[in-house]
């Protein structure tokens, strides 16, 4: 990126944002489920394919001079893959449990967003203009939709169901709204939280379209669920206004 542009090369945080990222949380736990049960690879390879993707898409990111909506959105489809074969791989093939896996990564998310804080000054997508700021962006999503995958399963297993899960979740992801709309809460600490609980939501919604009429899903198969999202969400990336959010270097908050 020219060292004088007034833009990062993340996108810009609209409604039509979180609509994307929701879909692509979605996307997210039925790809993932897809490669590792589908397929029948495992956790541990499926974790292997995704994080690969994940690596090569976060280079080009990072190598790209100017925000691309379509780079920028499959880079999030990675990491929202990679988290959800990555958190199944830890709560069920390691044993850790859904709470243990979730305290793990939240203190994961949290050592992120706090090494960001100490070196740059910020934790502002705003300041997502360098690469070094782009590392810890990376770092920190992939963090934090590993931890919404393993939330969803806890919260969906533990009584709420696939769509109880998902009201959960919408209702929560609505009361940030409502501290957004009116509160003076930090803009920066509100998104993050908005971020992380957009992927649990999507791995409940996801849940409830593949999983079997016996455990409260609607038995539709992963790869055509799959493909239904991801051509939603094409749409929506290519009908919804895409621009790079503004630069705002040295922002603390």
């Amino acid at each position: 990126m020219p060292p004088h542009s007034d833009t990062t090369k993340v996108p810009a945080v609209t409604l039509g944002f979180w609509v994307i990222k929701i879909l692509a949380t979605t996307l997210g736990e039925t790809g993932g489920d897809t490669v590792s049960m589908t397929l029948d690879l495992g956790y541990l390879v499926g974790t292997a394919i995704f994080v690969a993707a994940l690596v090569a898409l976060v280079f080009l990111q990072i190598r790209a001079r100017r925000f691309h909506p379509l780079l920028y959105w499959a880079t999030i489809v990675a990491s929202t893959t990679a988290g959800t074969t990555l958190a199944d791989f830890a709560d069920r093939s390691l044993g850790i449990g859904y709470a243990g896996g979730s305290a793990l990564l939240l203190g994961g998310v949290l050592a992120s967003l706090a090494l960001w804080y100490f070196v740059e000054g910020s934790v502002s997508v705003r300041t997502v203009a360098t690469a070094r700021v782009e590392a810890f962006y990376w770092a920190t999503i992939t963090f934090s939709q590993t931890l919404g995958t393993a939330l969803g399963d806890w919260v969906a297993d533990a009584g709420a169901g696939y769509v109880g899960g998902a009201l959960i979740f919408g209702a929560a992801l609505a009361l940030v709204a409502a501290a957004y709309r009116w509160t003076s809460l930090s803009r920066v600490g509100l998104f993050w939280v908005a971020f992380v609980l957009t992927r649990p939501l999507g791995a409940t919604v996801g849940d409830f379209f593949d999983k079997p009429l016996t455990q409260g899903g609607l038995n539709v198969s992963r790869p055509l669920a799959s493909a239904i999202i991801a051509a939603a969400m094409i749409a929506c990336i290519l009908a919804l206004p895409q621009r790079a959010a503004g630069r705002a270097p040295g922002l603390r908050t």
